[in-house]
């Protein structure tokens, strides 16, 4: 069994340390973290991040693109990781390149049980769909902007590793931040119709919706917004500097290559006596490798 966890960790460093001690505790072997920066110095613990985006230290306008990144973190012995080197979204990629098409949306690496031969592989994916503002000369009142313009980018990239017509052939996980709401009707932060074409993109690729959905989390005995009564949405945000009590919308999910989603389940970690240090609680996820 191979543990992971999702986590948008807003750029603060006490997840990190969580993060230690899940890892010295033995309960999670790779973390696919999003809006990470670089972890705090006094970490006193090994842990591998991989190599930086092409991105990375680029400036527009004098300044820089972005200050908080996707990352694929290594965090115990009982995986190897090798990771994709992030490329701008070329035709022919090498072996270890993987596409980027969106600024801080998508991190990759190939995690391999420690002793077992590389065919045993999966590929891990930690995505955030970032929100894109609308252009000015819409005049748009939509000022939040839309994250489905991340989420499409993000499978674009992902399909480099979808290379034949049978999905069973692929073994692929990716977990993140979407910033869609799953099954939303209501628009106070969710497009529907635009949203659910990015839902029904993945189903068309062979990738397979796995929640968390409940009972995998907990539900809160308010109704959530933007989703209908009987929805089996599990919150994983809250408004920062609230408590997790007030949780009430979904943002996290995690997506399988079909056939190998088989071997996996998500839970969120989202009661509020383990939430975590961040707006966004853990994704737990177990892929079986046996």
């Amino acid at each position: 069994m191979i543990r992971v966890v999702s986590w948008n960790i807003f750029k603060k460093w006490p997840p990190w340390h969580e993060l230690v001690e899940m890892a010295r505790r033995g309960e999670v072997d790779v973390a696919l973290l999003q809006e990470a920066g670089k972890p705090p110095a006094d970490l006193a613990y090994p842990i591998r991040c991989g190599s930086d985006e092409f991105w990375k230290g680029q400036r527009y306008e004098g300044r820089p693109i972005y200050d908080r990144w996707p990352l694929v973190v290594q965090l115990s012995d009982r995986v190897d990781i090798d990771w994709f080197r992030a490329v701008p979204p070329i035709s022919e990629l090498g072996e270890s390149d993987i596409a980027v098409s969106g600024i801080g949306t998508i991190a990759a690496a190939r995690v391999t049980p420690r002793g077992r031969p590389k065919d045993e592989a999966f590929i891990a994916v930690s995505m955030y769909a970032r929100y894109m503002k609308p252009h000015p000369s819409t005049g748009t009142s939509w000022g939040v902007g839309a994250s489905d313009v991340s989420v499409h980018r993000i499978l674009s990239d992902i399909s480099a590793f979808i290379g034949h017509e049978d999905p069973s052939t692929h073994r692929i996980l990716a977990a993140g931040d979407f910033n869609m709401i799953y099954g939303a009707t209501g628009h106070t932060l969710a497009l529907p119709e635009r949203e659910k074409a990015a839902w029904d993109r993945m189903a068309a690729l062979g990738l397979e919706f796995l929640g968390p959905q409940a009972p995998d989390g907990w539900q809160p005995f308010e109704p959530q917004p933007d989703v209908p009564p009987d929805t089996k949405n599990v919150p994983t945000w809250v408004r920062n500097g609230r408590p997790p009590e007030e949780a009430n919308r979904q943002f996290d999910y995690a997506i399988a290559s079909r056939g190998f989603h088989e071997r996996v389940r998500v839970r969120a970690l989202n009661r509020p006596d383990e939430w975590g240090p961040s707006d966004h609680c853990r994704l737990s996820i177990e892929v079986d490798m046996d």
